[in-house]
């Protein structure tokens, strides 16, 4: 027989004033909130203790929930292992919060920021039906208490499992550093090739400031050429690309480049991420069309591609796309942590809310010359411009730390916050 908490024994006692109820046979007890309907909770420890929660209607929340001492300032990592079903969105309807709280029982913030829960993500490791969820994260300098919640929520029917919690010290994550360039200038327009070349020398200046990725323009084969989108298309990897292969390799270094791809008739407004070895690592085709070049035969793209490079995972979108939030949006859900837009021109209110609304790095190179309207730039989580180019034919670099977790003043963890608060995806028009 496996002991469990008796689920009439679980309603009863949630029911008071305090919204917990008595522990089980653990150091973990149910939690749930005053006035909200309760989830069935059962603690299992055969053949190895395990803790489940049972939604049977919409609006239910419960919690298992367990303190832990920590150490003002120590790093820790937390790992658990989840199993559902039933459960149509895991990462929103079950998920870990740390509540980090002070020797007084208050919630202990970071200094600035408002106190919000952290949150172990989900891993790509798997052992069966269970997945692993972890994260490492520094206690703040006031907490000495750590309440750790494994939360069931947004779900009518539906069943989490979860076992082998463990929080444990840990060190402060190694930092990951890269260096971000724009460019910011317009070709000559002489030709598709002499305009590719063109960036040579602004590519050795950012390769001269140690620059690991370098953004580039939109259509760079097409600008001031008077030529058609058809008339400079090429195959993407084609001779554009081989020729920036070469510069790429010589510096070692990443280039996203705007181009005009042809491909089996169809004509697309593409943008290419080489890399160091000198060939193509991937490309994305501009999903967002605007009448312009729609009417100039270009047509859209139908993916949201990221790359994995040796710092870490670029994606890219191109001018127009900047206005519409489901773009950036999909590629920061497939995990990129820096995107490079080349743009012709367009709002910077947009780019500074792309880069907010999903916590990453926007690197712009745009041919824009009005005040006030798009900037060759690097853009942070926090939406601030970190560095600007302001003459022509110049590049800026910025080093950056992909491993420094961002906290935002009000929200706390904004880009965990994402991944569990967003909402799904709406159906297929």
């Amino acid at each position: 027989m496996r002991p469990v908490v008796p689920l009439f024994v679980a309603w009863m006692m949630v029911c008071g004033t305090s919204g917990t109820v008595a522990s089980p046979p653990s150091q973990w007890r149910p939690y749930t909130l005053p006035g909200v309907l309760a989830p069935e909770f059962e603690h299992r420890t055969d053949p190895e203790p395990v803790w489940v929660i049972r939604a049977t209607r919409w609006g239910q929340y419960g919690a298992w929930q367990r303190e832990y001492e920590v150490e003002p300032g120590r790093w820790y990592e937390f790992r658990i292992w989840r199993r559902v079903q039933g459960i149509s969105s895991p990462r929103r309807s079950a998920l870990v919060e740390l509540w980090w709280q002070t020797a007084q029982g208050g919630r202990a913030a970071r200094p600035a920021v408002v106190p919000q829960p952290d949150y172990p993500t989900p891993t790509s490791i798997r052992n069966g039906p269970w997945q692993l969820l972890q994260g490492r994260f520094q206690a703040p300098p006031a907490a000495t208490k750590v309440v750790v919640r494994l939360v069931l929520r947004w779900c009518a029917q539906g069943t989490v499992w979860w076992k082998a919690p463990q929080l444990l010290p840990a060190q402060a994550p190694k930092p990951r550093k890269v260096r971000l360039a724009a460019v910011h200038f317009i070709p000559p327009g002489k030709s598709p090739l002499e305009n590719v070349r063109s960036f040579f020398p602004l590519i050795e200046k950012a390769a001269q400031q140690k620059a690991d990725l370098v953004c580039l323009g939109e259509c760079i084969t097409y600008i001031g050429t008077g030529k058609s989108y058809a008339e400079v298309a090429e195959p993407v990897p084609g001779p554009s690309t081989r020729l920036l292969g070469q510069v790429a390799k010589k510096h070692d270094l990443y280039i996203v480049v705007g181009l005009v791809e042809q491909d089996q008739g169809a004509i697309y407004n593409t943008a290419a991420l080489i890399g160091p070895e000198g060939k193509l690592v991937g490309k994305y085709r501009k999903l967002c069309v605007p009448t312009g070049e729609n009417t100039g035969g270009v047509v859209p793209g139908n993916d949201y591609p990221v790359f994995r490079t040796r710092f870490g995972t670029v994606g890219m979108m191109i001018c127009w796309d900047v206005h519409f939030p489901e773009v950036a949006r999909g590629l920061a859900n497939r995990g990129a942590e820096v995107i490079a837009m080349p743009i012709w021109g367009g709002d910077p209110r947009l780019a500074q809310a792309r880069a907010i609304e999903n916590q990453i790095y926007l690197l712009t190179s745009t041919y824009n010359t009005r005040p006030n309207w798009m900037v060759s730039g690097i853009w942070g989580p926090g939406g601030q411009l970190l560095a600007q180019a302001h003459r022509w034919g110049s590049v800026v670099v910025v080093e950056v730390d992909l491993n420094r977790r961002f906290y935002h003043f009000g929200f706390g963890p904004f880009r965990d916050r994402i991944l569990h608060e967003r909402p799904t995806w709406m159906p297929t028009e």
